[in-house]
């Protein structure tokens, strides 16, 4: 099947480091795994290529630089526009459109409506309400109307959580196929490592924004006790606070921060830790949390706050701890920093659960099935 993969977030670079990027990656290495043709069509590209992506027919529609956040909002209209007419005249031998779900754009309701092909719509977040609480809305009746045609439109709507899909239902009641695929992991990209001689490692993947808790990662560790190292992997606008507590709170040479690694790197990254944290803080989570998925595939033990989805795919393979809790996050990592064999014990029944349950094959077979065989 021709798939015309829609990224119109600005955002999400298809070739980023961020995990929104990752995921991008993932479903459309999946499709041509699955002998699908994928034509990507975006707004940002970003320059980490994954050798297997390189050959990768993709199309970017640029937005000019310099605008202010209304300006940009109206750019973002008319590019959604302008890439609807670029598929329904240029591609027309398109026979899916799959969108990731972006304010301001109605392109996927738009080339399925005059291609008459099936749209899915992949919903990742509430994205009108972190767009207010987070950024800044300025054209908010323009994101809401190109939101209620992209939903009503789609033939499938995959949200990645339980949170999103309750958020779909509650803002756009009576649409008839919202089904919730969570996020998953290439079990053969990502595999555990050895172990090593050196002080036990514990490691956080992610970007270095307030709702990923790494702050309090930091403080709980100041709290360890016996020989450990931290690996902090990603970068984000809290990268000097960060470094700055690391400093204040006495943690020296045992913490370093690696930055934002390509996703080609992060596997060997992985490997060489021997617990991973996923320190969530308490309110809001509709997350899908790639990162845990990850840190299964390579048979970790995750620390984890008792947030959103976490309850469910934390079971057997870490621990859960009260979110915004520093002192049970401390005791949860002494616990696994102690007992290696608890380590070893965790980690097999992630790296077979991930095998066994949450591949990417798997996820994307979930989401395309019902539309093959309707199509069929």
């Amino acid at each position: 099947m021709r798939i015309a993969y829609l990224l119109l977030d600005p955002g999400i670079g298809v070739f980023g480091t961020k995990g929104a990027s990752v995921h991008v990656q993932e479903v459309i290495r999946t499709f041509r795994s699955l002998g699908h043709e994928v034509t990507v069509f975006c707004t940002r590209t970003d320059t980490e290529v994954p050798a297997d992506l390189a050959d990768l027919d993709v199309v970017r529609l640029d937005l000019p630089a310099g605008l202010d956040r209304g300006s940009r909002e109206v750019e973002l209209l008319r590019v959604s526009d302008a890439l609807a007419d670029l598929v329904a005249t240029q591609h027309p031998e398109t026979e899916l459109v799959y969108e990731r779900y972006s304010l301001f754009s109605t392109a996927g309701a738009r080339i399925s409506d005059r291609l008459d092909v099936p749209l899915l719509l992949e919903v990742n977040a509430p994205l009108i309400d972190e767009q207010r609480t987070h950024r800044g809305l300025v054209h908010d009746d323009h994101a809401a109307a190109a939101t209620a045609v992209s939903f009503g439109r789609a033939r499938r709507l995959v949200c990645v959580s339980d949170a999103v899909a309750d958020w779909v239902h509650r803002e756009h009641p009576g649409l008839p196929d919202v089904t919730v695929v969570p996020n998953g992991v290439d079990t053969d990209r990502i595999v555990p490592g050895q172990g090593g001689d050196g002080p036990v490692r514990i490691g956080f993947v992610g970007t270095l924004k307030p709702w990923h808790g790494t702050d309090r990662l930091l403080s709980a560790c100041a709290g360890l006790r016996g020989p450990f190292a931290l690996d902090i992997v990603g970068h984000g606008p809290e990268a000097e606070t960060l470094a700055e507590l690391a400093a204040d709170l006495g943690l020296g040479d045992r913490v370093t921060f690696h930055g934002a690694l390509a996703p080609a790197e992060v596997p060997a990254r992985l490997r060489a830790f021997d617990i991973a944290a996923a320190p969530y803080p308490s309110g809001p989570n509709y997350f899908s949390p790639l990162k845990v998925y990850e840190y299964m595939a390579a048979g970790l033990p995750t620390v984890a706050s008792a947030v959103g989805a976490l309850p469910d795919l934390i079971d057997g393979t870490g621990l859960l701890v009260p979110p915004d809790d520093t002192g049970a996050l401390t005791a949860a990592l002494q616990t696994l920093l102690d007992d290696p064999a608890l380590r070893t014990r965790m980690g097999d029944t992630a790296r077979a659960q991930a095998v066994a349950n949450h591949s990417w094959a798997r996820r994307v077979r979930d989401i395309l099935d019902p539309v093959l065989q309707e199509t069929a």
